[in-house]
């Protein structure tokens, strides 16, 4: 069996950080992290979505933290085709992930800015969350191909926005096509009301990692802010109802990411959910915290710019994205 580990999307969130849940004394930056990593064991860096992550950030974060403790980290806005702002790109780059120069240096300076947590044995998993308009098709998988080229030795899970990829006509290509490059399959937790709304599907494609993320069940979705989209309090009697599913993903998987957005509704399920999983486990309190034990680095190269030869298809069969 697996260890899961339960945590949230962020611990940085404007909401969380203004809703009381940091006692006093432990507000500042190196504070909030260290209280969040005594209470959960991963946790989801957002910022690295909005802007590139830096190696001074990075090299903190993984001396504030226990061994044990991952840090899950969104890949940079431009890596996964959203609209990015020049604002946050190194000077004189564009904002165009079409144009492979730019790409090459936003791919390496991003590889730069993980490389303390990769070294440290922190790095859980690099996210790739795709835009609901990053549909099945030719483009797709040639851009998957390449995250893969180009992430070889990172531990990567990949969420899609876009239902069709796990639709029972297409679920079985879309978990052999992530299989084929060990890139780990998200499964959602959202509202099913919407036409736009991605099926809660737990394949598991890595035997290294499988996540979940519960995005909320907010019928805002498609339509309002972040706070609308995400702004969504779990009962205990609907976190009890994927009990089964995690336990079945941590039979196949080694680690299976458990992760809750947003604000404070997110560390309150996030306790929950560690509750759930310790009864039902028999476990005694604080069963599936941080361990004391010392995790090994990653041994492996960092990547960067593009590799000069690329890696068959055929070896597999086959503030916008926030949250």
């Amino acid at each position: 069996m697996g260890r899961i580990l339960v945590g949230t999307c962020s611990w940085t969130d404007r909401a969380l950080v203004g809703s009381g849940w940091y006692p006093v004394g432990r507000r500042d930056a190196e504070g909030r992290l260290r209280h969040y990593a005594e209470r959960f064991p991963v946790v989801e860096v957002d910022a690295s979505y909005y802007a590139l992550p830096g190696v001074r950030n990075s090299r903190l974060w993984a001396e504030r933290t226990p061994d044990g403790f991952v840090f899950d980290v969104k890949a940079f806005s431009l890596l996964t085709g959203h609209p990015t702002r020049e604002a946050v790109l190194p000077g004189g780059l564009r904002a165009d992930h079409r144009d492979p120069e730019v790409l090459d240096e936003v791919w390496a300076r991003f590889a730069a800015g993980i490389e303390p947590l990769r070294r440290a044995g922190r790095l859980g998993s690099v996210l790739f969350q795709f835009p609901p308009w990053f549909r099945p098709g030719e483009r797709a998988e040639t851009y998957l191909r390449e995250c893969a080229e180009r992430t070889r030795g990172w531990p990567v899970s990949v969420e899609f926005r876009h239902p069709a990829w796990w639709e029972t006509d297409r679920a079985e290509d879309t978990s052999a096509l992530l299989a084929g490059y060990g890139m780990a399959a998200v499964a959602v937790d959202m509202t099913q009301t919407l036409p736009s709304s991605v099926p809660p599907v737990t394949a598991v494609t890595s035997p290294r990692l499988s996540v979940v993320r519960f995005h909320g069940r907010s019928t805002a979705w498609g339509t309002g802010s972040k706070e609308d989209r995400f702004r969504y309090a779990y009962g205990e009697e609907e976190l009890a109802q994927w009990l089964p599913r995690v336990r079945r993903l941590a039979e196949r998987a080694e680690q299976v990411h458990v992760l809750f957005c947003c604000g404070d509704a997110a560390v309150r399920a996030a306790e929950c959910m560690t509750r759930l999983l310790d009864c039902e486990a028999g476990a005694g309190p604080g069963a599936g915290r941080v361990p004391r034990t010392r995790s090994a680095p990653a041994s492996t190269p960092s990547p960067g710019r593009r590799p000069t030869r690329a890696r068959s298809s055929s070896s597999s069969r086959s503030r916008g994205g926030a949250g």
